[in-house]
């Protein structure tokens, strides 16, 4: 079974995404930031990482950098709502940090899983 860790600090987001994955045959593993995320993936690999760029902590950027630098091979997608910058710029900042995908928040969840088979079983 693939898994899926999955970081954003927004609760009611984690946990939809938690149980939409599961519905799809996903493992999943749920973290509120990304300092704890970096205490998982450096004990355990993750078929795909789904990260939120703005938390508090450790934001998405820096989650993405020292991903990569464990194993540059990684899949990630970025998702945001935005913040001080447009949500075009930060997109486009996580496609440079690395992001094989990214989505702007809100986003629907059949979208996310779509993006998410495409990367884990290309045809």
């Amino acid at each position: 079974m693939q898994h899926i860790l999955v970081i954003d600090d927004e609760e009611n987001i984690r946990f939809m995404m938690q149980e939409a994955l599961v519905n799809a045959g996903y493992q999943v593993t749920i973290t509120a930031n990304g300092k704890e995320a970096e205490r998982l993936y450096t004990r355990q690999t993750f078929d795909l990482v789904i990260t939120d760029i703005f938390m508090p902590e450790k934001e998405g950027f820096e989650v993405m950098l020292e991903l990569l630098s464990v194993n540059p091979d990684s899949k990630i997608i970025a998702i945001t709502g935005g913040g001080i910058m447009t949500k075009e710029t930060v997109l486009k900042m996580a496609e440079e940090f690395g992001a094989v995908h990214c989505l702007s928040k809100p986003f629907l969840i059949s979208d996310l899983i779509k993006i998410i088979r495409n990367l884990l079983n290309p045809q």
